[in-house]
């Protein structure tokens, strides 16, 4: 079913969302397919099949690794919620996330940085007695969309209460949440047509049945395996749609291709390791420890590692065609380098796995 959503419904819109369309139908359709379903175990027979999920978004993500993010995107959110103890949430929310009839995004990116020590945790607020204050500014938050009652945010404040104590709490935030605006304020060369906002909070309230989690370090010690190894499912999706491409490259470029480096065969081995490396990971991800973290990490590294090598190959078996606008291979190459760059980048996995071995 996911296969044919891609194929009759994501492949003819694929141009119009690299240059910014942001469309929630796709999301519809593979949310009724269940793609949203498999690592939920409240929704999936009491089942955590967290590799099911990395699988769906690897099969959006070979042909547009856009609705790839904005798959992950959704599946995190829905992990949030379920890893939570709201049930206000948890029976109000998250099934219509997971059905595709709401939509899912994280404002992690930020307090990510701040927990490795690479940033300031941009957002802060009061809290009263029925619920939170928020002000501050985030830069880029994707799968959104503006005053919409159907799309929702996981995002992480500092929070200061009437006795001068400051402590860390994780929330569900509302797009129409009054005091909240949201802007689009720059163009990107790729993930245009991912629904990416700043969001600036003025004296914004959230009321409290939103709440995620406080305190926040044991849940967040809970989630942060499943978070990243969800990730490897763009890595792998673009991955392998770069290796479809050097393949058809060499229908005619065969003969000069041999000389170069990074072959399809070659690489398609190399991801047939990487996926089972992912998917033994994937069998466990609440498995306590810092060797098992360790693990997490380097896969997610060996992801980023990989798209930056398959971009680079794409574009050289492509030659010259790979440069025509809208042409697959510069598609590909601009969507792998956003695996390099996304929270966790490659510096930033880099840090955190010389924190652990340190």
């Amino acid at each position: 079913m996911i296969q044919q959503i891609v194929k009759d419904v994501l492949k003819p819109k694929v141009i119009e969302i690299d240059h910014g369309l942001y469309t929630t139908e796709v999301l519809e359709k593979l949310g009724k397919a269940g793609a949203f379903r498999h690592h939920i175990a409240s929704q999936n027979n009491g089942t955590v099949d967290v590799f099911g999920s990395i699988q769906d978004m690897a099969t959006v993500s070979r042909e547009c690794m856009t609705t790839g993010f904005m798959m992950w995107a959704q599946d995190v959110c829905t992990w949030y919620i379920e890893n939570s103890e709201n049930d206000w949430l948890k029976q109000e929310i998250l099934p219509k996330m997971v059905d595709g009839d709401c939509f899912g995004a994280t404002a992690l990116s930020n307090p990510m940085k701040y927990f490795a020590g690479i940033e300031e945790l941009k957002l802060s607020a009061e809290e009263v007695e029925d619920g939170y204050i928020i002000n501050g500014t985030l830069p880029w938050v994707s799968n959104l969309l503006e005053k919409s009652d159907k799309h929702y945010f996981g995002s992480i404040f500092h929070v200061h209460d009437s006795e001068g104590n400051t402590k860390d709490v994780m929330a569900l935030i509302p797009c129409d949440l009054d005091g909240l605006t949201m802007k689009q304020m720059v163009e990107f060369a790729g993930m245009e047509g991912s629904g990416t906002y700043s969001l600036l909070f003025d004296n914004a309230f959230l009321p409290k049945k939103y709440l995620l989690a406080d305190p926040i370090k044991p849940y967040l010690e809970k989630i942060k395996a499943g978070f990243i190894l969800l990730q490897t499912g763009m890595a792998v999706g673009v991955i392998q749609g770069s290796i479809d491409e050097m393949r058809k490259a060499d229908m005619t470029l065969h003969e000069i291709n041999e000389y170069l480096d990074d072959r399809p065969d070659e690489l398609e081995e190399e991801l047939e390791e990487a996926i089972e490396l992912i998917q033994a990971l994937a069998e466990e991800p609440f498995t306590p420890g810092v060797d098992y973290m360790k693990q997490v990490l380097e896969a997610r590294l060996l992801g980023a590692e990989f798209c930056k090598r398959s971009a680079d190959a794409v574009m050289q078996h492509c030659g010259a065609k790979g440069y025509i606008v809208d042409a697959p291979a510069q598609r590909k190459q601009r969507e792998a380098y956003f695996v390099i760059i996304v929270t966790p980048s490659i510096k930033h996995l880099r840090k955190e796995i010389a924190r652990l071995e340190a």
